[in-house]
């Protein structure tokens, strides 16, 4: 698959500032790989090769890790014989990615990150694009047949919010139940996960825009947004309780989002 995915990864992410004082958030690792890496390799599930990194807040992180990514990620070599020599056996899920990473500034918001990046994508059909610290089990494929189906020029995905805090079934003074991270069945809130037209980034006015405001806003107003209900697992990366759930998805193997 030709179709670009644009990750937004240059935020700050002070709701996790126990990490992020020393790397931007989408580096944070889950199970010992950055959540960046796991929003990478589940697309790339779906065949897409081609990624686009908005970064910002500590770029030099993110720029670092792909330039040493064999070292990350791979089993090497060394033989010293005859001088340095190094043998790698990439992984085939990643060993044709084509990786960009663009500095978009440290305070330009979301909507400028993508109006920086348009001429990486002007010219594609569409293009996928999210953020860096959500992670989910959204179809990808019939995000797409909906979305060339619906003829929009953007697609949204709706997911259900999990609670922060668990609920108790209570009778009397007995508890007679415990239910953890409830999902709202009622309300439903943007997951990313977008598929989007080029042209829907003329929307975008200056690097202080953001795109959950006036962007999305007048695609509703035109009816042109299409909305992807999805009901099952996602979930932010906003704090370290989130981060400490997520990892115990991955290291008890129950995590949704591991499916290649």
């Amino acid at each position: 698959m030709n179709t670009k995915l644009v990750i937004l990864a240059g935020g700050y992410g002070t709701r996790i500032s126990e990490e992020s004082m020393h790397k931007p958030k989408p580096m944070i690792e889950i199970g010992g790989k950055p959540i960046l890496w796991h929003i990478m390799q589940y697309y790339s599930y779906f065949g897409v090769k081609n990624f686009i990194i908005c970064s910002g807040y500590r770029s030099n992180v993110i720029k670092e890790y792909f330039n040493d990514f064999y070292l990350y990620n791979e089993n090497i070599n060394f033989d010293f014989s005859g001088g340095i020599k190094k043998n790698i056996s990439l992984n085939k899920s990643q060993s044709n990615w084509n990786v960009s990473i663009i500095d978009t500034g440290l305070d330009t918001m979301t909507g400028g990150r993508l109006k920086q990046i348009k001429k990486f994508v002007e010219k594609d059909e569409y293009f996928f694009m999210t953020y860096g610290d959500g992670l989910s089990n959204i179809n990808i494929t019939k995000q797409i047949s909906l979305f060339k189906k619906s003829k929009k020029l953007a697609l949204i995905s709706a997911v259900k919010q999990p609670s922060r805090f668990g609920l108790m079934i209570v009778k009397g003074n007995i508890v007679k139940s415990f239910l953890e991270k409830p999902l709202n069945s009622n309300e439903r809130v943007n997951g990313g996960f977008f598929i989007l037209k080029p042209s829907t980034l003329n929307l975008i006015k200056n690097k202080k825009t953001k795109w959950e405001e006036l962007p999305l806003k007048k695609l509703t107003e035109v009816n042109q947004l299409c909305a992807f209900n999805h009901n099952g697992f996602w979930h932010p990366m906003d704090t370290l309780r989130d981060k400490i759930y997520l990892e115990k998805l991955w290291y008890e193997n129950k995590a949704p989002w591991k499916i290649w």
